[in-house]
């Protein structure tokens, strides 16, 4: 791929350096007016008129067909949520356990709180089943066959980790598990950034990620997917006429997917910016979106490992992380050094590996080169 022909950071305007794209994401300005041209029509068609329920409906459908390009999936097994978080909570309130059940987690505090919080919430009616990890959050498949037995009700893992950048081993798992045991998939840090995605070929029953991480879409866009014949597993958390129906005078009856998850959506604005941010990365390719994420990963990193000062965390090898680069630089906190560089107008995070502070870096793929050699020589001279 020829990098310069693929410099599209005109399209994602800023005065910042923004690195910070495993957290939120910039929105290329097509989106932006998007979501001002819905606006407009929405409110001129009539909010609640004849003409809008048309014209809403064929906007989540467009939004439900490229997410599903984009993972490899039918459109109806596409929920449109408002966080990564929702889809989670949809597995963990909605599945049923009995007695003797268990689920495996991997890492406890090591996992973003969001699929760590709604597994121990459960501790009370199942047996939490704990992966322990090396140092980049990988962990022993010999212990996870140990764990795994006939009362395992959930088996939930990260696709990427949000601290140390490391993809895990998911589509061996999903072959271990071979459709027998439900599997939860968190893949908020790798739909859109690690190349083309196929949510089959992982076999996870269930997935949830959002809209406004590395898809560039808004803030409160999230999408759950629950293969079809694995819907029967879950009860919705909530019900209302969006997503069931009456089949006689005193009884209910669920509707098909997607609605049976999907009561009351309503952010239909941010439905439109997704879609017409989906649709920008898909043009642009996603194996091209993982290869220019490596690129300037791999030139920050390796300049940071020059540096007797600085600590890395994560992964070596390009083909088990994401473009997130995790270090510590000695003598100064990580808060104090994000600090610093947000008054240069470079955007990075602080987040955590257990209790340890580290700073995050996450290029994607509207950054460029001059903005990382920016970037290093700031952190040089911190």
């Amino acid at each position: 791929m020829n990098l310069d022909s693929k410099d599209v950071s005109e399209d994602f305007p800023t005065n910042k350096i923004y690195l910070n794209n495993a957290s939120v994401s910039l929105m290329p300005t097509q989106s932006i007016e998007a979501m001002k041209e819905f606006l407009i029509s929405y409110n001129s068609v009539g909010p609640d008129s004849i003409k809008s329920e048309p014209f809403v409906t064929e906007k989540l459908r467009n939004t439900r067909k490229i997410i599903a390009k984009i993972v490899n999936c039918q459109p109806d097994e596409i929920i449109l949520t408002q966080s990564t978080t929702d889809g989670i909570n949809i597995v963990a309130n909605g599945l049923s356990f009995d007695s003797d059940s268990n689920i495996i987690i991997r890492g406890m505090s090591h996992e973003h709180h969001a699929n760590f919080y709604p597994w121990l919430r459960l501790k009370n009616k199942v047996e939490i089943k704990n992966l322990s990890i090396d140092e980049n959050g990988f962990f022993n498949f010999d212990e996870f066959n140990k764990f795994l037995d006939n009362n395992t009700k959930l088996v939930s893992l990260s696709h990427a980790l949000y601290n140390t950048g490391s993809i895990l081993p998911i589509e061996k798992i999903g072959k271990i598990l071979d459709d027998k045991t439900p599997f939860f998939l968190d893949s908020a840090q790798t739909v859109g950034c690690i190349g083309n995605f196929d949510v089959k070929k992982l076999k996870c029953n269930f997935m949830a990620f959002n809209g406004s991480k590395w898809l560039c879409g808004p803030m409160g866009t999230g999408l759950f997917y629950c293969d079809r014949k694995s819907s029967e597993l879950l009860e919705p958390l909530s019900i209302g006429g969006e997503s069931a129906m009456l089949y006689d005078e005193s009884n209910l009856a669920f509707k098909d997917l997607p609605e049976k998850f999907q009561t009351g959506f309503r952010n239909y604005v941010g439905i439109v910016g997704l879609e017409s941010s989906a649709n920008y990365l898909y043009r642009y390719g996603m194996e091209n979106i993982r290869k220019k994420n490596i690129h300037l990963s791999n030139m920050l990193r390796d300049e940071l490992s020059k540096n007797n000062k600085i600590t890395l965390y994560g992964p070596e090898n390009t083909e088990e992380r994401t473009s997130i680069i995790s270090f510590t630089i000695e003598g100064l906190e990580p808060q104090t050094a994000v600090e610093k560089l947000e008054k240069q107008d470079i955007i990075l995070a602080v987040r955590e590996i257990y209790d340890k502070k580290i700073i995050r870096a996450s290029p994607h793929f509207f950054n460029t080169e001059s903005e990382i050699l920016r970037v290093i020589d700031a952190i040089k001279k911190l």
